[in-house]
């Protein structure tokens, strides 16, 4: 687990069992965004995918608090938010987990979170899993970017970095495929998946990729 034995990554995280190393699903390039609406844990405001149509892309993360692997890359979303936000991306971050068995998922210390590390995109809690689900989310954390059309033009790694890897995380990957996006062109389609936690499904409610 590169470099990271259970007992660190247990203490690091706050949680009580060992995390999977889960990839991505890759849902398929040109998908149509999944419909959600979600509130922003720190405003309550409501937050619909529709509200973002009419820009030249939407990025949708599937994140929480406490995995090691967006523990790893908190500062550098934050700063990736707020430079793409001011390109004139969408973004917005959501977190699945059951945040009864992982209460530091939980949305009052999700909204902690987020003024923490300085989130300038909203932070929102799915606590039916349902969005996370029609999207095939997997991992957190876990990229969807969209295209102006709102169809799926990149899913995968925010970069090669990983927890215990020795290496600052830059964003390379996630932010080739942004530049592309707001050019208007397509990214690359041989794209790397992202690896992380598994999201915390509540008991009975898990996908069928989950465990696959």
């Amino acid at each position: 687990m590169n470099g990271w034995s259970r007992k660190a990554l247990r203490r690091l995280s706050g949680v009580k069992a060992f995390m999977a190393r889960t990839p991505s699903t890759m849902q398929p390039l040109g998908m149509e965004v999944p419909s959600f609406s979600l509130a922003d844990v720190s405003t309550g405001k409501a937050v619909h995918h529709g509200d973002y149509r009419g820009r030249p892309g939407l990025l949708v993360m599937f994140i929480c608090n406490h995995c090691p692997y967006v523990v790893h890359l908190r500062e550098a979303l934050a700063q990736f938010g707020r430079e793409y936000g001011e390109r004139g991306l969408g973004i917005v971050a959501i977190s699945s987990n059951d945040a009864v068995a992982y209460p530091d998922d939980a949305p009052e210390k999700m909204k902690k979170e987020a003024a923490s590390v300085g989130y300038t995109f909203p932070y929102c809690f799915d606590e039916t899993q349902e969005v996370a689900k029609a999207y095939g989310a997997a991992c957190t954390p876990d990229f969807f970017l969209f295209d102006g059309e709102m169809r799926l033009a990149y899913r995968g790694q925010f970069d090669d970095t990983r927890p215990g890897s020795g290496r600052e995380p830059t964003g390379a990957d996630l932010r080739s495929a942004a530049d592309a996006v707001l050019a208007g062109v397509r990214p690359d389609a041989a794209q790397v998946p992202s690896i992380g936690c598994n999201i915390k499904w509540k008991p009975g409610n898990e996908p069928e990729w989950f465990g696959s």
